[in-house]
């Protein structure tokens, strides 16, 4: 395994920290415990990671992030993500926005089915159905992920 050295590329300014060069090479040859003490020393609690590598480069980054402060589309990323999070709430992934009228074709053994995206859900064989997960056990009568057998995800 190769180790994954945590500086900055040597063309960005000298840090506002002068041991902060240092203090990152130190970092290197640490484990975890030592880790989470820099980190609780500079940063407050450390967060519950059990790897020391990714402990490493979290602690680098945070700590390049002062000396350096963040790029400012990095800052203005972050402040809309911010903007959407409401305190107390799951986030909810975005999901697939399917285009009322789009037909989703699918060839199965031989036989190709027609499905159409309507406002409350997907149509085929004459009846509307909730998901594309349905219709896709339907035809082959076992489970599956609607979109992904409609080739509408990618294959992982």
């Amino acid at each position: 395994m190769t180790k994954t050295s945590v500086l900055l590329p040597l063309d960005r300014p000298q840090p506002v920290e002068p041991h902060l060069a240092h203090l990152l090479h130190s970092l290197e040859a640490m484990d975890i415990d030592a880790l989470r003490g820099v980190w609780t020393e500079r940063l407050g609690p450390p967060p519950l990671v059990r790897a020391a590598d990714l402990m490493r480069r979290a602690l680098a980054e945070k700590l390049q992030e002062q000396a350096y402060g963040l790029d400012k589309a990095v800052q203005r990323r972050i402040n809309q993500m911010a903007a959407r999070h409401k305190p107390g709430h799951k986030p909810k992934p975005a999901g697939p926005a399917y285009k009322r009228g789009a037909v989703l074709t699918k060839t199965w053994q031989g036989q190709t089915y027609r499905v159409e995206v309507v406002d409350k859900g997907f149509v085929w064989n004459g009846q509307t159905h909730a998901s594309l997960s349905v219709i896709a056990r339907q035809i082959t009568g076992v489970r599956w992920n609607g979109p992904r057998f409609f080739g509408l995800r990618d294959k992982v």
